[in-house]
């Protein structure tokens, strides 16, 4: 019998290896921000918040990282499928617990046996199917960019609101130009406007439209295992050089001035007037400083 491992993240992220090498089911409970459910050689890994609208807190995305970083290194499956469980995929980063472990004074560093769920640094060796409905918000739309596949329910609200609070997008800036285009990816990033999953196909972002979230979820568990059934070794060497023909190399650049920026409007008294207005629900009023 396999031992799980008992993980301690909430201040350092370290964490240590999987020896064992064959990542390990986690059911679904109140505490268990991340859920884990291997079906055969796929395998499902679901953010569950739902309470916080599935907003991503340092806990949730070290979870996040061991298990792609679990994934990616149990031989025995081929490829995931990210969802989110509850009413929403996800409305992103959990602005109070990120900004409560800054003034903490820890660091938030990936460990050892953690793999960047962003892929700003290490990608996945192996192919990741994301499934999302509801809204889809930030890092939420920023975690699904970061997967091979992409399925949307009808009914999915995408955005990226971050200038609109006086913020900065994580990792669009770099990934969604790409994939969308300048003006597509301007147009939404710019303004914190909302688009739609017909909007997101035209786009290119999203490959499959579901009418429901159930039926979302059973396609995207159908590719994730057409896609195992394929030798396994090509579908590695396809993603390897498919990383490279895309560039992603040149992307470390973009990815450390979007850190510097990021720090930086985290400072500035727009950052402060555009949480705060979030939090009292009320329009923000920037001065550019």
């Amino acid at each position: 019998m396999e031992s799980q491992r008992v993980v301690s993240t909430s201040e350092t992220g370290v964490t240590k290896p999987n020896d064992s090498r064959r990542m390990v089911d986690i059911p679904r409970s109140p505490d268990a921000k991340i859920t884990v459910e291997r079906r055969g050689q796929i395998v499902l890994i679901g953010i569950n918040r739902p309470q916080m609208l599935n907003r991503i807190d340092p806990d949730a995305f070290y979870g996040l990282a061991t298990a792609y970083y679990d994934f990616d290194n149990d031989s025995t499956l081929r490829a995931a499928v990210l969802f989110g469980h509850g009413e929403n995929f996800s409305r992103g980063n959990d602005v109070e617990a990120f900004s409560a472990l800054a003034k903490s004074g820890h660091a938030f560093k990936l460990g050892e046996a953690q793999i960047d769920p962003l892929g700003r640094a290490q990608k996945l060796s192996k192919p990741l199917v994301v499934v999302v409905h509801g809204d889809t918000w930030n890092m939420g739309h920023e975690l699904h960019l970061a997967a091979d596949i992409r399925v949307a329910n009808a009914d999915v609200r995408y955005a990226q609101t971050e200038n609109a609070h006086g913020r900065v997008p994580g990792v669009a800036p770099v990934r969604m130009v790409r994939e969308a285009g300048w003006a597509n990816s301007m147009r939404y990033m710019l303004t914190g406007d909302y688009w739609d999953a017909q909007t997101a196909y035209r786009m290119g972002l999203v490959q499959e439209v579901a009418p429901n979230k159930d039926a979302a979820l059973k396609i995207g568990i159908d590719i994730a295992n057409r896609v195992a059934a394929c030798g396994p070794l090509g579908i590695r060497a396809t993603l390897k050089v498919a990383h490279l023909a895309i560039n992603d190399p040149a992307d470390a650049a973009a990815f450390a001035q979007l850190e510097t920026e990021y720090v930086s409007l985290f400072k500035s008294e727009d950052f402060k007037e555009g949480h705060n207005a979030e939090a009292e629900n009320r329009a923000p009023v920037f001065h550019g400083r």
